[in-house]
C-alpha cells in the first residue's frame, strides 16, 4: 500500500469516526479541546494521566487525524505505524469476512428455492429479492477489490456447509433433502440470469 492509499484509507476511517463522534465524546468540553492536542506523540499532553494509554488506545478518532495529517505531511517520524499496520490488516480481514457472509447467504437463499416447496409459494419473492441484492453487493465487493475473486471460490466449500446448515434448521428438512455438495455450478452463484422457480431467459 502506498502512502495515497493509506490517507486515503485513513480518511474514510475519520468519516466512520466522524458519524460514531456522540457514542466516543461524552461532553462539549471534549470536544472543545484544541485540535493541536491530537498531534501530541502518545505520552504526552491529554493522554498523560490515563493509565499510560497511547492515543490510539484513548481516543481513536484524534489518532485517525494524527495519522492522516502526518502521512499527507510526510512526516513519518510521527506516524504510529505499529497500529497503522494493523488498522489495515484488519480492513483486509473485514473485507474477507464480509464477502464470506453475504456468500453463505445468497447460497441459502438459492437453497431455499431449491429445495423448500412448502414455504416457497409464501416467501419465495423475498428469497429472490435476497439473491440478487446479495449477488449485486458481491459484485460491487469484488469490483474494488478484484483478488477477491480467488478468495471467493477458496470460500465457497465452506459456505455452502453452513449455508446448507442454516436452511436444513430452519426448513426441518431431512438432511437427505439437500445435497452435501452444491447442486449448481461455481458459475451460477453470481450469474443473474440463474434464479431457481423462475423460468431462464433464451439466448
Amino acid at each position: 500500500m502506498n502512502d495515497t492509499q493509506a490517507i486515503d484509507y485513513l480518511d474514510c476511517r475519520v468519516d466512520a469516526a466522524q458519524s460514531m463522534q456522540h457514542s466516543r465524546y461524552s461532553t462539549v468540553e471534549q470536544w472543545s479541546q484544541p485540535m493541536e492536542s491530537a498531534f501530541l506523540s502518545p505520552g504526552q499532553g491529554d493522554v498523560e494521566g490515563r493509565a499510560g494509554r497511547s492515543l490510539y488506545e484513548s481516543d481513536f478518532y484524534r489518532w485517525i487525524q494524527h495519522t492522516s495529517t502526518a502521512l499527507k505531511a510526510k512526516d513519518f517520524d510521527q506516524v504510529d505505524w505499529d497500529n497503522l499496520i494493523e488498522e489495515i490488516e484488519s480492513m483486509g480481514r473485514g473485507e474477507r469476512k464480509e464477502l464470506k457472509s453475504r456468500l453463505i447467504v445468497l447460497i441459502e437463499h438459492l437453497l431455499k428455492l431449491l429445495y423448500w416447496d412448502a414455504e416457497k409459494v409464501w416467501s419465495g419473492r423475498g428469497w429472490r429479492s435476497t439473491v440478487i441484492e446479495q449477488r449485486r453487493q458481491i459484485q460491487l465487493t469484488l469490483e474494488d477489490s478484484p483478488s477477491l475473486r480467488s478468495a471467493l471460490l477458496e470460500m465457497c466449500p465452506d459456505a455452502y456447509q453452513q449455508a446448507r446448515e442454516d436452511v436444513l434448521l430452519k426448513s426441518q428438512l431431512s438432511e437427505a433433502a439437500i445435497p452435501s455438495e452444491p447442486p449448481y455450478a461455481f458459475s451460477d452463484l453470481l450469474n443473474p440470469r440463474y434464479l431457481p422457480g423462475q423460468s431462464q431467459p433464451e439466448d
